[in-house]
């Protein structure tokens, strides 16, 4: 548990580096484009969400487990994993690029309701190899527990990141914004090859050649479950973010994005020490009662932090408003109530699926998430017809709460006072 405090702490400085960065960002949309830019950023960058997703799927939990279960005995024995991740990026990648590319139109008026775009489409996929070498390299580091590295690396991520995007949005307001929001996991990318070129593991034969079946499987689980979590959830906020847009309009949809930014970044303070620290050390426990043990340690931890969070970002939230964006964003400060609320029920309900994705529970995983993001669209769509924008926070909370009821039958369902996970 003092390791675990001690990763929050160092990921909390992370998080504090983005939150900053985030905000800083959010300003300047919020000045130079108004609540219409901030939406349709926030549209983009769902859009990006899923591509990434789609590509990043076989280098990401799979690989912190199994490189958190094998870097005792040696690189040797993490390559076959890093190996299978690598032969399905690559396959993923031959699929997604040419269909971006080819329905990058389409896709610019679904998300923009005009064809205006489609370049940017085309450029993020493009770069998508770089996202994806983004994500198999900073899953490795995680899988090793180099923590202080993980967080060193993205913090220079980070700054150069937005750099790039306010440089950008002094050039071409919300253009410049779209433009910076397809190019930075490649920028990352970039930055992850150069800080890795002369790491030990870092070499072509540990990355290249035969892999067992098995080993591929294993990872296919895995990418099953990041599919599901890229397509759910930003397929979700594409879609309710359309139902705004046509029942309220796209300046009230600014004013929800706003409080799901600030919702957003405060809360990875939190799931950023959770994906550094909590997955690789559940994916090493073996015993069910071990596996509850540590998990109901960290939501006693965990929980009053986070409800103290979501308490000041409320009591200050008229503050936090005047001084990240504008007073075009004033209506947002009726929003928070049921988000914050549905944060709190939400990081609870987190921190017991990461059960389900640490032992690889497809079937389980894959269910809930895709009942939830139903659940989330359908309540919206029902909701913002009674209670207009504020009915998408209303919305968020019930469904965290459908979610966590959820995640705790399965689990009821699956331990049985054994080791090992049914």
């Amino acid at each position: 548990m003092k390791r675990l405090l001690s990763v929050t702490a160092l990921s909390g400085l992370l998080t504090l580096l983005r939150m900053l960065t985030g905000f800083i960002i959010s300003k300047v949309i919020a000045i130079y484009t108004g609540p219409t830019g901030l939406a349709m950023l926030g549209q983009f960058q769902n859009a990006i969400g899923i591509v990434n997703g789609l590509v990043n799927a076989p280098g990401s939990a799979g690989v912190v487990r199994y490189t958190a279960e094998n870097i005792n005995n040696g690189y040797d024995k993490c390559s076959p994993w890093w190996k299978a991740s690598l032969q399905w990026v690559l396959g993923i990648l031959l699929i997604i690029v040419p269909i971006v590319c080819v329905f990058s139109s389409s896709i610019s008026i679904w998300l923009f309701d005009n064809n205006e775009y489609y370049w940017l489409i085309i450029v993020t996929a493009i770069l998508l190899p770089l996202t994806a070498i983004n994500t198999l390299i900073t899953s490795i580091i995680n899988g090793q527990q180099k923590y202080k590295r993980y967080i060193l690396l993205g913090a220079i991520s980070t700054v150069v990141s937005t750099i790039v995007m306010i440089f950008l949005i002094y050039l071409s307001n919300i253009k410049g914004a779209l433009t910076a929001a397809a190019i930075n996991s490649s920028v990352s990318g970039l930055i992850m090859i150069i800080a890795s070129l002369k790491q030990p593991w870092f070499k072509l034969k540990y990355w290249w050649g035969t892999t067992e079946l098995e080993h591929k499987k294993k990872i296919g689980e895995y990418m099953l479950m990041a599919v599901t979590t890229a397509l759910t959830m930003p397929l979700s906020l594409i879609i309710i973010r359309n139902i705004l847009v046509e029942n309220v309009g796209w300046d009230l949809a600014g004013q929800w994005q706003a409080v799901w930014k600030i919702s957003d970044v405060y809360l990875s303070v939190i799931t950023i020490s959770l994906s550094t620290y909590y997955l690789p050390k559940l994916a090493s426990i073996k015993s069910d009662s071990l596996i509850l043990k540590e998990v109901n340690k960290t939501v006693i931890v965990i929980m009053p932090i986070i409800t103290v969070m979501a308490l000041i970002v409320y009591f200050t939230r008229d503050l936090s408003i005047s001084i990240l964006f504008t007073s075009d964003f004033h209506q947002a400060r009726d929003l928070f109530k049921y988000q914050l609320a549905g944060d709190v029920v939400k990081m609870l309900s987190w921190m017991y699926a990461y059960i389900l994705i640490s032992k690889g529970v497809t079937f389980y995983f894959v269910i809930t998430e895709v009942i939830s993001s139903l659940v989330f669209i359908c309540l919206s769509y029902f909701l913002i017809g009674i209670y207009g924008v504020e009915g998408v926070t209303i919305a968020y909370f019930i469904n965290y709460l459908v979610y966590l009821i959820m995640i705790l039958f399965v689990l009821h369902l699956n331990f049985k006072g054994k080791d090992g996970f049914k």
